[in-house]
């Protein structure tokens, strides 16, 4: 059973996967324009541009990501309401059923004390 304060596996296994296309994409990033033969004032450009392009996917991958998280968080709230409500609704049924047992019991006291009295 999942703790409440647990983050799902699949979960983990996003963050993983956008740490490692982050971390991937920065280091072909570096080594393109380290490797590339041209100006350093087009370097920096190009650093510049890619630093920018590289924000906007990192700022739509933890949008989505953080989405899915929300998501399941959500799924995980209903379902734990729905679990409450139907153990509510067993208690409350329990409740009824020994009142009921408790009823019949002190109705045959009654009759078992006007029997023999009578």
């Amino acid at each position: 059973m999942q703790n409440e304060n647990q983050i799902p596996q699949h979960t983990n296994n996003i963050l993983g996967v956008l740490i490692g296309t982050l971390a991937g994409a920065l280091a072909g990033a570096v080594t393109m324009l380290l490797l590339a033969p041209q100006s350093g004032r087009d370097t920096r450009m190009q650093i510049q541009e890619k630093g920018i392009e590289l924000r906007d996917r990192t700022t739509e991958m933890v949008g989505d990501t953080m989405a899915q998280v929300r998501l399941e968080r959500k799924k995980f709230t209903i379902g734990g309401r729905k679990k409450a409500d139907e153990l509510l609704q067993q208690g409350q049924d329990l409740v009824v059923e020994q009142l009921d047992h408790l009823s019949e019991a002190a109705q045959a006291g009654k009759k078992a004390i006007q029997n023999s009295a009578g």
